[in-house]
C-alpha cells in the first residue's frame, strides 16, 4: 500500500493504519500464528542431512573369474550400448577391473529421478540377453540417496553364541520395525546358515554321477507346487503337493539317478551337513562377538521421534525380555546431531530477539522494541506453518 496524508497533513502506511484500527482482528491473528507456527514446528520432521536424490545412478556387476578386458567386452560395452538409448542421461563414464564392472550415469539435476531410474533398469534388463549366462547375479542398480542411510546402529553384544545372539537381534529388529517411522532394519554381523553337501569325488565317478546330476535332482524334489482341484460334497478343494525340505537331513535321501532300477541316493557318495557360510568379516565389542543392527527411517519420517521411540524399546527390553549380560550401545547416533542443531537454532533466536529488543530499547522505547523483537519469531513461525503446509 502506498503512503497517504491525511487532514493534519501527517504522512499515513496504509497497512499500518489498517492493523491499527482492526486491533482486536490482529491480536487474533498474531495468536493464531503463534498456534499454528508452534504446532508445524514440533510436528515437522527434523533431519540432520537434507534427503536429496543425487543426480548419479550406479550400474555393478559382479563376474569372478575375468580379466579387466574381458570384463569390459563381456559387461560394460553391451550395457553401455543399451544405456546409449536413454535420453535424460546427461554423461555416462564406466570402469572396469578384476572381476568387476562400475558404471555411472549421470543426469541433469531438473530431471524426475524415480522416472530416470526406471528407464535405467529397463535399459539394463534389455542388456541382459547379451551379458554371460554364467553370472553370479545381475547387474545391480544402485541410487544414493541419504534417506537410506542408517539414523542410527544398535550393537548387540555378549557371550553367547551366534544363533542366541542372532534370536536377541532379531527380537530388536522385530519391535523396531513395527514403529511407523522406520521402515527396514539391516542386520550385519551374522553369520548365515546353509547346507553343505559334501561329496567323495572317487564314489561318484564310480557310480558315474555328475555335479549336474545332484543340482537338477535337489532342484527337482525341493519345490511344492499346485495339484489342481478335486470335487468332494459339491466343493471343490485346491491341492498343493508339499515337497520342500523341512530338515537338511532329509536331502541325504534324495534319489540322485537309478542305474538297471536300482536307485543312487545322496547318501551313497555324500555327507550332508547344515553348517554356516564362510566369514568375510569379525566384529568384536570387548573380545565378545557383535551383530549390529542399521535403522533406516522412512521418508519424511521425525529422526528425533524414531531414535527415542527405539531408546525406549531398548531401555525396555533391558529390564525385561533380554539376559542382563547382554550389552546394546547404540553408536552414529543422528538424532544427537539434529538436536544440537535444533537448540542452537532456539538459541540463536532467543538471542536474537532480546539482543534486538535491547537495542532498539534505546532509540524506540520499550512498547515500539518489543513489536519490533516479537515480529521476529513471528515471521519464522508463518515460515514453519509454509513449510509444513508444502511438504
Amino acid at each position: 500500500m502506498s503512503e497517504k496524508i491525511d487532514k493534519k497533513g501527517l504522512k499515513k502506511f496504509g497497512l499500518t493504519s489498517l492493523a491499527v484500527d482492526n486491533a482486536t482482528s490482529i491480536f487474533i491473528l498474531t495468536f493464531m500464528v503463534i498456534l499454528f507456527g508452534v504446532s508445524s514446528y514440533i510436528n515437522i520432521p527434523k533431519e540432520a542431512y537434507p534427503e536429496v536424490n543425487f543426480p548419479q545412478i550406479f550400474v555393478n556387476t559382479v563376474y569372478f573369474g575375468n580379466s579387466a578386458e574381458d570384463i569390459e567386452s563381456l559387461i560394460t560395452r553391451p550395457i553401455e550400448k543399451e544405456l546409449a538409448g536413454v535420453a535424460e542421461i546427461k554423461k555416462v563414464t564406466s570402469s572396469s577391473s578384476q572381476d568387476y564392472s562400475l558404471i555411472v550415469a549421470e543426469f541433469n539435476s531438473d530431471v524426475e529421478f524415480d522416472a530416470a531410474v526406471r528407464k535405467m533398469k529397463d535399459a539394463v534388463d534389455k542388456a541382459k540377453p547379451e551379458l554371460p549366462t554364467d553370472l553370479d547375479r545381475d547387474p545391480e542398480v544402485i541410487e544414493v540417496n541419504m534417506a537410506d542411510a542408517p539414523i542410527m546402529t544398535v550393537n548387540v553384544s555378549g557371550d553367547y553364541d551366534n544363533e542366541q545372539l542372532r534370536e536377541y537381534a532379531e527380537y530388536l529388529e522385530d519391535r523396531f520395525e513395527d514403529l511407523k517411522e522406520v521402515n527396514k532394519v539391516d542386520m550385519k554381523g551374522v553369520m548365515e546358515r546353509e547346507v553343505q553337501i559334501e561329496v567323495d569325488l572317487q564314489k561318484m565317478q564310480a557310480l558315474r554321477v555328475s555335479y549336474g546330476d545332484i543340482a537338477q535332482a535337489i532342484g527337482q524334489e525341493n519345490m511344492t507346487m499346485s495339484g489342481g482341484e478335486i470335487l468332494s460334497d459339491d466343493f471343490r478343494r485346491n491341492i498343493r503337493v508339499v515337497g520342500q525340505f523341512e530338515n537338511p537331513a532329509e536331502i541325504k535321501d534324495v534319489i540322485i539317478k537309478s542305474e538297471r532300477q536300482r536307485p543312487i541316493y545322496l547318501r551313497d557318495f555324500a555327507t550332508v551337513n547344515y553348517g554356516f557360510q564362510d566369514q568375510t568379516s569379525i566384529a568384536r565389542a570387548d573380545l565378545l562377538p557383535v551383530i549390529s543392527l542399521d535403522v533406516i527411517k522412512k521418508r519424511g519420517g521425525n529422526v528425533i521421534t524414531a531414535a527415542t521411540k527405539i531408546k525406549e524399546i531398548i531401555a525396555e527390553a533391558e529390564n525385561g525380555g533380554l539376559p542382563d549380560d547382554l550389552s546394546i550401545t547404540l553408536f552414529n547416533d543422528l538424532s544427537i546431531q539434529t538436536e544440537s542443531l535444533i537448540s542452537n537454532l532456539e538459541n540463536s533466536i532467543i538471542s536474537g530477539v532480546i539482543l534486538v529488543i535491547l537495542v532498539l530499547l534505546f532509540f524506540l522505547g520499550l512498547r515500539n522494541s518489543m513489536f519490533v523483537g516479537i515480529a521476529i519469531p513471528l515471521s519464522m513461525l508463518i515460515g514453519f506453518v509454509v513449510l509444513q503446509a508444502i511438504g
